[in-house]
């Protein structure tokens, strides 16, 4: 059996250039020995394209014109090799020995699609914040089921990787979405198995002033396209009632905690 099976991992980017190093340094730095690491850039007009060049041998990247963060993820997921694979934006970060761990659960669990573990939630500094958040996702990690998943996107998209058979079984992410492909594509996997759980911190989701998240993330058009995805995958009015009680619940939360800082 493999040691070490190859991993990809696949950056869309696109003028990210104040942190691309950080996080392209938080993959280099796994020291895992089958990596492929994949830059799909949109064509930034920012310092990334220097960034990238600086680690050209190391990295394999282009930059070209490209639909939107979904499409350059796909063409990133399209190029990939490796036998697991899964997705880091450019302000996010891999913590240390995160790629071991993810390989070492595919071989013990040889039979599992996908694995996904804890995030933590940081800003600008690499400070953690929302520390509540995190502990509420995390008991739902633990708790995990596709019912819950369909009440909430409890899985966080840094910190979760899946085998390439899993990827030629479902496809790709949806371009047709723009905030939610990711927990659109949880649901997907879910719906063919569960994930394996690794109750350990695997990955750093960042928030600052420009990122997605910041801008729009509990604005009415995230809201209204997560609807539509979950609204895919519900086999009851009731679980939509609690779909839109507990995102009702979540944006509340969220507008505090950005109002307090």
């Amino acid at each position: 059996m493999e040691m070490h099976p190859k991993i990809s991992i696949v950056t869309p980017s696109l003028n990210q250039g104040d942190f691309i190093e950080q996080t392209i340094l938080s993959v280099l730095s796994q020291d895992y020995p089958n990596l492929e690491y994949l830059v799909a850039d949109g064509g930034s007009s920012d310092a990334t394209l220097d960034v990238l060049a600086k680690y050209s041998g190391k990295v394999t990247w282009v930059s070209e014109t490209d639909k939107g963060q979904t499409d350059a993820i796909n063409k990133g997921l399209r190029r990939a090799t490796g036998s697991i694979v899964g997705y880091l934006n450019a302000d996010d970060l891999l913590l240390p020995g995160t790629l071991k761990r993810v390989g070492e659960v595919f071989i013990n669990h040889p039979q599992t699609c996908w694995v996904t573990g804890k995030c933590r939630i940081v800003d600008e500094e690499n400070n953690e914040i929302r520390r509540p958040i995190t502990v509420y996702k995390n008991t739902l990690l633990g708790l995990h089921s596709f019912s819950l998943l369909l009440m909430t996107n409890y899985i966080s998209q840094p910190a979760t990787f899946w085998r390439r058979e899993a990827l030629e079984s479902i496809g790709y992410l949806d371009e047709n979405l723009r905030y939610v492909m990711d927990y659109e594509y949880w649901l997907r996997l879910y719906s063919k198995a569960p994930p394996v759980f690794i109750p350990e911190y695997l990955a750093a989701f960042k928030i600052h002033q420009s990122s997605k998240t910041t801008s729009t993330g509990h604005k009415d058009v995230y809201v209204d396209e997560e609807k539509i995805v979950v609204g895919r995958y519900v086999r009851s009015r009731f679980q939509m009632i609690l779909h839109d009680a507990h995102r009702l619940m979540m944006t509340a939360a969220y507008s505090l905690m950005n109002r307090s800082g």
